[in-house]
């Protein structure tokens, strides 16, 4: 596995839109904010073409464009590291056109994004034997942020080799409230506060962090485990499944002896979705190693098929494996994200609801 170089102070971060761009408030602003956060420290910034741009359809701009601004940072002395703009929806599209072999022998740079992201930070690991960091995209890093957003930071420079879970975690309530009760209308612990952002209005009801830990199929209160991270978005990992993009067998024989331990959470997955990913990873030979899972809290953490939830849908299908599998992590679509170097080792700890990650570098 290469591991790029970490940014230094006064280095040169350069920002691409290979999925959506920050054409759209609050992302325009909140990405001009950002850059100022970044100058205001120290550090110089280089803009891709497609920042601002709204020309594409469910991504930036036409997929020639966004893969030509991923070629140029990930193979030319543009910038030191590399963020992600935003998520988005196609940037599957631009695969087609991103030059993956040229990239493979170019000095590796870091690359950091999430979601729609995963189509490169997964096969930056898989195809280039490049690590990638898995967190969040330009447009967190305000002047007023959260301490999520301080780590994935940290981590990109190289000063933070071990993250651990955070002490809330955000849900955004879209319709009526649930009544004062014990627990909420999903059967989920009551909200122990709620948050409005001030810019959009959106309103989210703060959780006290619960992860569930399980080995195999059966609950329990610790878990250890060592491997190699790897995942993603099941949205985006599963399309990419069986294409010609899909190497992810070989890349598992050819970790073998440290095993995988596999990061998935997902955006617009309903359950039974979810259940049918993974039997599709599972077919694909995806999860042959695996020494075990984190999973993250589904961004439709509250979905349901009569009494069949996400803890049934990820159970259920991974619990033959008989290997730990920690569920609603501090990764994905419900805010705040751990950063994930992924492709690298990982000694992984989890006890009661604290979860700590040691990344090792070989």
């Amino acid at each position: 596995m290469r591991y790029p170089r970490f940014l230094e102070k006064g280095g040169r971060i350069g920002f691409i839109a290979p999925s959506f761009g920050c054409a759209t408030e609050p992302y325009r602003s909140d990405f001009e904010d950002a850059l100022e956060w970044f100058k205001s420290n120290g550090y110089r910034t280089v803009l891709g073409p497609n920042c601002f741009c709204d020309e594409g359809t469910g991504i930036s701009n036409i997929p020639q464009k966004c893969a030509d601004e991923a070629n140029d940072f990930l193979t030319e002395d543009k910038s030191d590291v590399i963020i992600s703009c935003g998520g988005g929806e196609l940037m599957c599209e631009i695969l087609p056109y991103v030059d993956l072999e040229k990239i493979a022998r170019s000095d590796p740079k870091w690359f950091m994004g999430y979601s729609d992201n995963t189509n490169l930070t997964f096969l930056l690991n898989t195809l280039c034997d490049t690590a990638s960091i898995y967190s969040v995209c330009a447009s967190k890093f305000t002047a007023v942020h959260h301490k999520c957003v301080d780590d994935a930071f940290d981590v990109l420079c190289g000063t933070k080799l071990s993250v651990s879970n955070y002490d809330r975690w955000y849900k955004e309530v879209r319709g009526e409230r649930a009544e004062d009760t014990d627990e909420d209308a999903s059967g989920k612990e009551k909200p122990v506060d709620v948050y409005v952002n001030e810019k959009t209005g959106d309103t989210f009801d703060v959780y006290e962090y619960r992860q569930k830990i399980f080995h195999g199929s059966e609950k329990c209160d610790r878990a250890d485990m060592s491997g190699r991270l790897i995942g993603g978005c099941m949205d985006c990992l599963v399309n990419l499944a069986g294409t010609s993009f899909d190497r992810v067998s070989s890349f598992a024989d050819r970790y073998k002896d440290d095993g995988l331990i596999w990061f998935l959470e997902s955006c617009d997955l309903p359950v039974m979705s979810m259940r049918r990913a993974l039997w599709q990873m599972e077919n694909a030979g995806w999860f042959k190693n695996v020494k075990g899972f984190l999973i993250g809290r589904p961004l439709r953490f509250d979905d349901t098929f009569g009494d069949f939830d996400h803890y049934d849908a990820f159970i259920g299908a991974l619990g033959k494996y008989n290997v730990p599998v920690i569920m609603d992590v501090d990764i994905g679509h419900q805010f705040p994200q751990m950063p994930i170097i992924s492709g690298a080792c990982a000694n992984v700890r989890a006890q009661g609801n604290s979860l700590n990650i040691e990344f090792i570098l070989s």
